[in-house]
Formats: C-alpha cells, sequence, structure tokens
C-alpha cells in the first residue's frame, strides 16, 4: 500500500479517507439508472439507442438528459446493433404496362396529416438456407405503422395483392381519399392491381424512375427490418423467416418499438392518438 500510496504522489491517511467516503447521491442514482438502461435495451431487442432509452426513461418517470444515458450506454458498453446494410433491386420498371400519375411527392410529406391518406408499397427480399423469401408491405405514411403485408417464394402480382388485402381489411379506407404510391414495378402496374385499387376506391401513384428517393419511408423501413432483425439471425426456411418477421412487425414494429418521427411513439399508439384526438 505505501508503494502504491507513493507513486500515486498521495498520503495514505488521505488514501483511506477516500476509500471510507459516502458513496455519493449521483453515483447511486447512475447505477439505478444503468440497471434501466440495460432493462430498456434489452427489451428493445437490443436495438435501442440512447435516444430512444432517454424518452423510455421519460415516459417512466425518470428525469434524465440523453447525454447522461449517452455516456452511461457508452462506459457499460451497451451499444444499439447496426450493421451496414446493402441495396436490393426488387423493381423490374422494363415493361409496357400503363404507368400511373406521380400524384404523391415525398418532399410534400409534411402535408400528410392523417391515417390513411398514404401508403407506401415496395418490395424486398430475405436470405434462407431455402432461397430468397420475398416481403412486400405497404406503410402508411403518418402513422408509419406497416398496415399490410406479404411474403412468399416468389414476387409476382399475387405478392403485393396479398399485402393490399391485408391492409383493406384492417384499416378504414375512405373512397377516393387514400393514395397508394409505389414504384414502376410491374406488380404494380398490372392489371389485378391497377383494379383492386380502383374497386377500393384508391388513387394510385408511382415514383419518378430511377428515383429510389420517392420511396424513402418504406427504404428506412426495410432498413430497420434488416438492422434490426435479418442481419442477425439466420434462417433455415422460408418458414422460419416468415414467423419471425410476422413476429417482428406485429408484436414489435407496429405496437412497440418507438419512432423517432412520431414523438417517440409506437405507430399503433400514434394511430390511436390521431383517430380519437
Amino acid at each position: 500500500m505505501k508503494m502504491a500510496c507513493d507513486t500515486l504522489e498521495i498520503s495514505r491517511s488521505g488514501y483511506y479517507s477516500w476509500l471510507n467516503r459516502p458513496e455519493s447521491e449521483r453515483n447511486r442514482e447512475n447505477v439505478v439508472l444503468l440497471e434501466r438502461i440495460r432493462a430498456i435495451h434489452e427489451k428493445s431487442r437490443q436495438t435501442y439507442g440512447s435516444p430512444r432509452i432517454t424518452s423510455t426513461l421519460r415516459t417512466e418517470g425518470i428525469e434524465c438528459n440523453e447525454k447522461r444515458v449517452a455516456r452511461i450506454m457508452r462506459e457499460n458498453q451497451i451499444a444499439s446493433e447496426a450493421v451496414k446494410k446493402f441495396k436490393i433491386t426488387t423493381t423490374d420498371s422494363n415493361h409496357d404496362l400503363p404507368i400511373a400519375e406521380r400524384v404523391f411527392e415525398t418532399e410534400h410529406a409534411e402535408n400528410v396529416m392523417a391515417p390513411n391518406q398514404v401508403w407506401t408499397g415496395d418490395i424486398t427480399y430475405i436470405p434462407t438456407d431455402e432461397g430468397w423469401l420475398f416481403l412486400a408491405v405497404f406503410l402508411d405514411l403518418f402513422t408509419r405503422k406497416i398496415v399490410g403485408f406479404s411474403c412468399d417464394d416468389n414476387m409476382k402480382t399475387d405478392l403485393v395483392l396479398n399485402a393490399l388485402s391485408m391492409a383493406l381489411g384492417r384499416q378504414d379506407v375512405k373512397d377516393g381519399e387514400l393514395i397508394a404510391h409505389t414504384d414502376r414495378g410491374s406488380q404494380y402496374a398490372s392489371d389485378d392491381y391497377r383494379k383492386k385499387l380502383r374497386l377500393a376506391g384508391i388513387i394510385a401513384s408511382m415514383s419518378r424512375k430511377g428515383n429510389c428517393y420517392d420511396n424513402a419511408h418504406v427504404e428506412s423501413f426495410f432498413h430497420s427490418l434488416k438492422t434490426e432483425l435479418v442481419y442477425r439471425k439466420k434462417f433455415s426456411t422460408r418458414k422460419e423467416a416468415m414467423q419471425a418477421i410476422f413476429e417482428w412487425i406485429e408484436t414489435w414494429y407496429n405496437r412497440q418499438r418507438l419512432h423517432s418521427a412520431l414523438g417517440y411513439m409506437s405507430p399503433e399508439q400514434y394511430e390511436k392518438l390521431a383517430l380519437t384526438g
């Protein structure tokens, strides 16, 4: 002990005084805060960073700022798992089918003021040991809720029709008030898809050719799905992947996952507030 004190150039009495000093109130608070941060991080499937964790703490009545949460997370090596995204093209726009006018413009998204005014749709795919699993979704632009989705071993028109049927079955759609915005893929230009939109009173809108930013909100959703689920698991079968995707969307994303663009509410919370407020 004498050698350690000499090395640090402190007195032995000073060392023992520091050692016996009662733990500060701030340190005690940090210990409690750390436990809540760990619990929230685990509940989020290890995907929340400091902004979402701070928001969750505040809803629990724990007042703290994001810098403090970020520091505690950094010091204890608690981090949101993120994996670099890759871009896969699922759009076949080289066809002679009719192209709908670009009615919805992403740069005017702030003008969408209620649920079921604009749905954006797209397709991605997920690797499994059996081959690719294709996923089509429709996302409500106002609530960021996935209102409909469908999985299959191919990306024929039925894939998007099934996703659209699911959305129509669960949402209150008014005739002539909803825009369905997609890329120019052959599935969305098909006779069957356009007929289904007409029968439901939905206005078709398609993005500009080769402009991925026209559907940025769905791209953002796919990024979350890939980084928080797909890249972290290896699926042996398509059925296994389908079950995991269903659980992630319905149990986690729509109902629990806090969304920064929604004031750190879940899509369903935000939808309920909009419809009852």
